[in-house]
């Protein structure tokens, strides 16, 4: 006897459907919402003087973002010269004299650096048991904490920037103590990825 096909329910195919068209736009509505916002706001801080959409009859969406990465790259090229070396110090110096501004911008400056040290051996990524006993949440160790908080707590505590998913640029600074903390070998990259995309994005053995 020949088996018969089972054929599925019509509102059953429907529903795979939706849920395929679901999985194939989020990521593409995600990825345009955020160009949106980085246009936005690239439409704000460019001066109009500098826009080309100031001066043509009609927008050219994302040319701000195009502008402002050039412009990013020319100043990361400029820096590392000898002449830009001496700008920056200028400004560098001038703003860590201006009371309330120093200290944020030491603070930013302390954390930019942090994030884009290159030092392969130096691992960053961090496996920390969070919010409970059991749970674990992926977290980047940013320094060794020598202050007031280890003192008190008589321990060696390691400061984790522990981001939040899908946007890994807010999250919580906690303090656990060094022997709490597990190291992996996952890069920056691969960990942020792996945050964005929620932990669906794992690199196979």
């Amino acid at each position: 006897m020949s088996k018969k096909s089972i054929k599925k329910p019509f509102s059953l195919t429907l529903r795979n459907y939706f849920i395929t068209g679901v999985v194939v736009l989020i990521p593409i509505g995600f990825t345009l919402y955020l160009s949106k916002i980085l246009i936005g706001i690239s439409s704000k801080i460019l001066p109009k003087n500098i826009n080309p959409n100031y001066y043509l009859p009609f927008n050219i969406p994302g040319v701000e973002i195009l502008i402002s990465i050039i412009f990013i790259t020319i100043v990361g090229g400029l820096s590392l010269s000898f002449f830009g070396r001496r700008i920056l110090k200028l400004i560098d110096d001038l703003f860590k004299r201006i009371p309330f501004l120093r200290t944020v911008y030491s603070a930013i400056v302390q954390m930019t650096e942090t994030f884009s040290k290159k030092d392969d051996n130096k691992k960053s990524v961090v496996l920390i048991e969070y919010p409970r006993k059991n749970v674990w949440a992926v977290g980047f160790a940013t320094k060794e904490n020598t202050g007031e908080m280890a003192d008190k707590t008589k321990k060696k505590l390691l400061n984790v920037f522990v981001p939040t998913t899908p946007n890994p640029t807010s999250g919580f600074l906690l303090m656990f103590p060094i022997e709490d903390v597990i190291y992996l070998n996952m890069t920056f990259e691969e960990a942020s990825k792996f945050i964005v995309s929620a932990g669906t994005s794992i690199k196979k053995n």
